[in-house]
């Protein structure tokens, strides 16, 4: 990844190692962590010296980019105080460059930085403190969660999220609590007509939807049944468990 990514790096500014994005350009700061599919790293504007966080998704085939841009799609789409908002994206193609790379593209997105991280991260600072939220807090955070995914339910045709956990909602400065991570995101109402269906829809769950919040019927889904937004009701109960206890209820 590394590698496609040094396709892009601008040199380096008074010591910095710089990008650009778009029109706009950037100093590489430091990596903040890693998932199954993608990097993100802290940068700063070199205009405005703000900071912001870039996610680097790295595509091994047209599937897997298709899915990246519907992700940035979905980021424009998906307006709400409770959503992450898009600031600027750019799609790199190997073969623009070098067909020497066993990849199709990067797929780089940028996003708000939030430097109190995510409810997992505070969570898990609070649990060595033996702290707990305040009652009040647990049904302020809750609240905002619900209505971030409001959006995605309401939406013509509705969405799923399907993988709402507490290391996916990030904590702005003012305590307000922002849905992020919208790469698993798809269309919510699906009818599992074949077998074939049948486990697209359970590998598409084990590869994106975190175990301990998700729903029982992404696990096994029966022929002749049917997915809707509700999976993402059994992830909100989990939610509200772990804001209330700091643990997953499994």
């Amino acid at each position: 990844m590394d590698a496609l990514f040094g396709l892009i790096r601008m040199g380096c500014i008074c010591g910095k190692e710089a990008l650009r994005i778009n029109d706009r350009r950037f100093y590489l700061r430091s990596r903040l962590g890693e998932g199954g599919f993608s990097y993100v790293d802290l940068i700063e504007e070199i205009r405005t010296h703000k900071d912001y966080a870039l996610k680097r998704i790295t595509c091994h085939s047209n599937e897997e980019e298709r899915i990246a841009l519907q992700e940035i799609e979905l980021m424009r789409t998906f307006q709400h105080p409770n959503i992450i908002p898009l600031e600027a994206s750019s799609v790199i193609k190997v073969n623009q460059y070098s067909k020497s790379l066993d990849i199709v593209s990067e797929v780089l997105i940028v996003m708000p930085y939030y430097s109190r991280g995510s409810l997992q991260d505070v969570i898990e600072k609070m649990s060595k403190k033996s702290e707990r939220f305040p009652e009040e807090s647990v049904w302020e955070l809750f609240k905002g969660i619900c209505l971030g995914l409001q959006v995605f339910h309401k939406h013509n045709p509705p969405y799923a999220h399907r993988d709402l956990k507490m290391a996916n909602i990030m904590l702005a400065d003012d305590g307000t609590a922002i849905i992020m991570d919208l790469g698993s995101a798809n269309k919510a109402r699906v009818e599992i007509k074949t077998p074939s269906q049948a486990h697209t829809l359970q590998d598409e769950a084990a590869e994106r939807c975190s175990m301990f919040y998700r729903a029982p019927e992404l696990f096994n889904p029966e022929l002749g049944s049917s997915v809707d937004e509700r999976t993402d009701i059994w992830s909100l109960g989990c939610l509200l468990y772990a804001l209330a206890y700091l643990t997953s209820p499994f």
